[in-house]
């Protein structure tokens, strides 16, 4: 008996500014559009992730492919997970400078090699032996974050405290998503430039599996966002994988995980959380986090939750 598929998405969990919650929904909204458009013709969990976030790596509002974060040295490092709930294959990507969707080469490392992650130019290397274009890392840089990024390093010289995981003010609009295919199969991704003047070389937890992303047809699928070192620490979708697979329900379990972020590391972020009987956990302790959720008879778009 076919599977009433589900689609969950994320644009990031911070205090996102008045001006900024539009275009924040209208990104997860397209990004959700796009994503239904091939869930609800049978395609497979995996697919509908890959054209969702996808569409929020084009879209410069998130901090993902094109319009991402700079690093220390001024330019744009990308990192994505992609994995599979039916098969437990997955595939990363991380310090990627010549690829404008991070996604896209994550679903080629699940489905066209035995490894699990390629970092820099290894996977830059791999996925254009398959065909994959490279773009220039200029093509990945908007004047916002070349501003955003000289004024965080003017602030550092003059002697202010660096207040870039000081709190939930400050952005994290990692991208992601989780679906439930006709097929009765989960898929998760996710994909982030980082954090705003990080080192070069840097890895947050977005493209580390079990960290900012995990999916297991017997438990959940699941994409985290925010400061990505505590998220790392916690090996935080794992453990709300888990809380699902031992019967909590995906509102609890996406609550306890963000709860456990909070008190145990005093850590900020969001996460989204689905099962296989296609119910839906969305949990922040941050102001706000860009969401929305598609099924056949049902959808919602917010900011808050």
């Amino acid at each position: 008996m076919a599977q009433t598929p589900v689609l969950v998405v994320h644009g990031g969990a911070w205090a996102i500014p008045d001006d900024m919650v539009e275009a924040h929904l209208h990104g997860v909204r397209h990004a959700l559009t796009e994503g239904w458009r091939l869930l609800e013709r049978g395609a497979t969990a995996l697919e509908a992730i890959e054209a969702a976030i996808v569409t929020m790596e084009d879209d410069e509002t998130f901090d993902a492919g094109k319009g991402s974060f700079l690093t220390r040295d001024g330019r744009v490092q990308l990192d994505a997970l992609m994995m599979d709930g039916a098969t437990l294959r997955a595939g990363g990507v991380g310090c990627v400078e010549h690829i404008r969707n991070p996604i896209r080469a994550a679903r080629l490392v699940l489905e066209q090699s035995p490894h699990v992650y390629f970092v820099a130019e290894g996977a830059e290397r791999f996925v254009e032996g398959l065909g994959m274009e490279p773009c220039r890392n200029e093509d990945l840089i908007i004047p916002r974050e070349v501003a955003r990024l000289k004024d965080a390093q003017a602030k550092a010289a003059a002697g202010q405290p660096d207040l870039t995981f000081a709190g939930s003010d400050f952005g994290h609009d990692t991208v992601g998503a989780v679906a439930l295919d006709m097929h009765g199969n989960l898929a998760a991704g996710t994909s982030t430039g980082g954090t705003l003047n990080k080192a070069p070389g840097r890895v947050g937890d977005s493209s580390l599996i079990g960290c900012g992303c995990y999916a297991d047809n017997q438990s959940a699928a699941v994409s985290c966002t925010g400061w990505g070192e505590p998220i790392m620490k916690l090996v935080l979708a794992k453990r709300a994988a888990d809380r699902v697979c031992e019967g909590r329900p995906p509102e609890g379990a996406s609550n306890e995980a963000i709860s456990y972020l909070k008190t145990r590391l005093n850590g900020h972020g969001g996460i989204i959380v689905l099962d296989p009987q296609g119910r839906i956990g969305i949990a922040h302790n941050t102001p706000r986090m860009a969401w929305a959720w598609k099924t056949i008879s049902k959808e919602s778009a917010g900011t808050n939750c």
